[in-house]
């Protein structure tokens, strides 16, 4: 491992933005009961376990677990009774957000989370660009399920995004697209993280290392309180809000997210994400084939290459 502390590499400005075919990878949640988590995620929203492994390293015996569907890994579960829970006001996770590749799939997918006790509906909304519905787990982790509309159906206005939180009837929505096929292969059915949306302490200073930084593009930044950022153009694959953070500072050990994980295509990708974050005077670890780095508010965040599979994921 390579440590950037003396962040040598700033004579030059780098590259500004992330290549257009980033994209978000497994993100990894901090938890109290592993095996009630674990079976919740199976239960609700189809997602097995594909394997997992104790780990040591000085911190107590960790168990960390990863979830997926089919050979395609979504969580990673970190087993840490431990700590406490998450204060609701502090930096971290505002949800995960699970994009499925139609409305039957994300129907059934729905309907399951919907009828395990132990979720938390939230709410749903019509976004202009996608369609989402929101629960929230056992532990208070925010959760999104959602299907993106068409780009071509997407709108701008003087350059920005337009995205809305229009009333979208749940019953309706689910009767209209649900099929016994969707049903049936629900498990089976492709689904990845398609974004992750965070809280945050100040939205200037998340803009300095989401976008300037990291290098994603601002999309939308009307909302009040809120910042939408992404690659490539698509709506967002990070949020930031300070509806319920506002002033958050660093975050303290606790329950809840552990790692953002990004994909970008190449080497030279995480090259130019490295002399970014040098140009910013931003301290970061160099393992290869990934870049580690925390915001502001000390929440971890990865780039890596694709095809970063189960063997690997239980490795960083």
């Amino acid at each position: 491992m390579t440590r950037m502390s003396d962040l040598t590499r700033q004579e030059a400005a780098p590259e500004r933005t992330l290549s257009t075919a980033t994209g978000m990878d497994a993100v990894t949640l901090r938890v109290g009961d592993l095996e009630s988590m674990s079976s919740y995620y199976a239960n609700a929203l189809a997602l097995e376990p594909l394997e997992e492994r104790p780990r040591g390293a000085g911190h107590g015996e960790e168990v960390h677990r990863v979830l997926g569907r089919g050979a395609t890994p979504m969580m990673r579960l970190i087993a840490t009774p431990g700590l406490p829970v998450a204060d609701p006001r502090q930096a971290g996770l505002f949800h995960t957000a699970f994009l499925f590749e139609d409305a039957p799939s994300l129907a059934a997918t729905v309907l399951r989370a919907a009828q395990d006790p132990r979720s938390r509906f939230t709410g749903s909304s019509d976004h202009l660009v996608s369609e989402a519905f929101y629960f929230t787990d056992p532990e208070g982790n925010g959760i999104e399920l959602y299907v993106d509309r068409a780009r071509d159906q997407w709108r701008y206005v003087n350059g920005e995004l337009q995205m809305s939180t229009l009333y979208l009837d749940p019953n309706e929505y689910v009767q209209r697209h649900l099929t016994d096929a969707a049903v049936r292969g629900v498990s089976e059915a492709h689904g990845k993280v398609g974004h992750v949306h965070l809280q945050v302490g100040d939205i200037p200073a998340a803009r300095r290392f989401y976008v300037d930084a990291l290098g994603f593009e601002a999309t939308v930044a009307s909302f009040p309180g809120a910042l939408f950022a992404s690659a490539g153009g698509y709506h967002h694959h990070v949020a930031m809000n300070t509806w319920n953070s506002s002033g958050a500072g660093p975050r303290a050990a606790s329950l809840g997210l552990g790692d953002v994980a990004i994909t970008v295509p190449s080497r030279d990708d995480l090259d130019a994400l490295a002399a970014r974050l040098a140009h910013h005077r931003l301290a970061f670890a160099d393992r290869g084939r990934d870049i580690v780095v925390t915001d502001p508010w000390d929440t971890q965040v990865t780039v890596g290459l694709p095809g970063a599979g189960v063997e690997e994921l239980l490795n960083r």
